[in-house]
């Protein structure tokens, strides 16, 4: 669940203090409160909800509740947090009232009184919040599930087209005759390829070490079939366990390279995949030649559409006049606690 506020949350919380402060105001005037009893009060008591409600939305849960599920803790911070919101309140009171801070009340009753109190103040915008983000988020999850089975079934059908069996048999015929073992590994990588494709074409995510298979094994296509028309390089500079991505995107990308750019002047075009701790970067020169292939934004769509659903990252894209480069982020799946 996305607890990041938007535009229509910030309107909601001007409508919803607007009432407020006019109501309160109301009060003030009826109990002929003193001038600064305005300033202070009303300010205070809008600032500390609000903050309220940032530090919850912000920071409690998606560290308590949406990443690691530590209810204990949760709900301890958020009773802490309640109780200092509550004291402040009731000392900005006491200060624009102007009476004896030997009067001040202390006590276990008075920190009842500070919870009760701020459970009370944020209890309806914060729940206004909360239905409006589970609403936004269901239509957002259907949307993204809806776009993600066009663009799998889109993938699957490219996968599978007569198109790209015709290629591959192509350069395996003549593997035949000129090297018969290489042949024999061309046709291994090859079904390798479509076993896993087969295996997981319902899995959202996959481990990043399967996918790096996948990618050796579709580069070794490549290559096999362009000869030195491509130079690929694969940098790891962390270990690929507990690291996960969407499945098929390495393949997406590493596939777009091949159909968007041809060597030129016998220059090959230098492709470079580097692992890190928190993203997989995709960066290769580009070429001048123009392709009558599918333009990149309908896979580039597809990893955002899928990213929506299974991080709060999104890939980040620098195309400049000589290299393309694409980051995508690496999902690490939390553990319950």
């Amino acid at each position: 669940m996305d607890t990041k506020l938007n535009k229509s949350d910030y309107m909601l919380f001007v409508i919803y203090y607007g009432v407020s402060v006019l109501m309160t105001i109301y009060e003030y005037v009826k109990r002929e409160n003193n001038f600064i009893e305005y300033v202070l009060d009303i300010p205070a008591f809008v600032i500390i909800d609000i903050g309220m409600i940032y530090i919850l939305l912000y920071w409690l849960i998606p560290n308590f509740i949406i990443n690691s599920r530590k209810y204990l803790q949760f709900t301890c911070w958020a009773v802490l947090l309640m109780m200092i919101a509550g004291f402040l309140e009731d000392a900005v009171g006491h200060f624009s009232s102007k009476n004896d801070w030997s009067q001040f009340k202390y006590g276990i009753q008075q920190i009842v009184n500070y919870i009760s109190n701020t459970a009370e103040s944020i209890g309806l915008p914060f729940g206004l919040i909360l239905a409006k983000k589970y609403y936004e988020n269901q239509i957002l999850f259907t949307s993204v599930k809806q776009q993600q089975k066009e663009n799998e079934l889109k993938l699957l059908r490219s996968q599978i087209s007569p198109h790209f069996l015709f290629n591959n048999l192509n350069t395996l015929d003549a593997l035949i005759d000129s090297d018969t073992e290489k042949a024999k590994e061309y046709v291994n990588r090859l079904s390798s390829i479509y076993r896993y494709l087969i295996q997981t074409k319902d899995a959202e995510v996959m481990e990043l070490t399967k996918e790096m298979s996948l990618a050796e094994n579709y580069i070794f296509l490549l290559k096999t079939r362009f000869g030195d028309d491509y130079d690929f390089e694969i940098v790891k500079n962390v270990s690929l366990e507990n690291k996960f991505v969407p499945t098929g995107a390495i393949q997406t990308l590493l596939e777009n390279i091949a159909k968007h750019n041809r060597s030129q002047h016998g220059k090959a075009i230098k492709a470079l995949l580097t692992i890190d701790e928190d993203w997989l970067t995709f960066s290769n020169t580009k070429s001048t030649l123009k392709t009558n292939q599918e333009s990149l934004g309908t896979s580039l769509k597809n990893l955002e559409y899928r990213y929506t659903l299974l991080s709060d990252q999104k890939p980040i894209i620098n195309d400049t006049v000589s290299e393309f480069t694409v980051k995508i982020p690496v999902i690490k799946l939390s553990k319950e606690s």
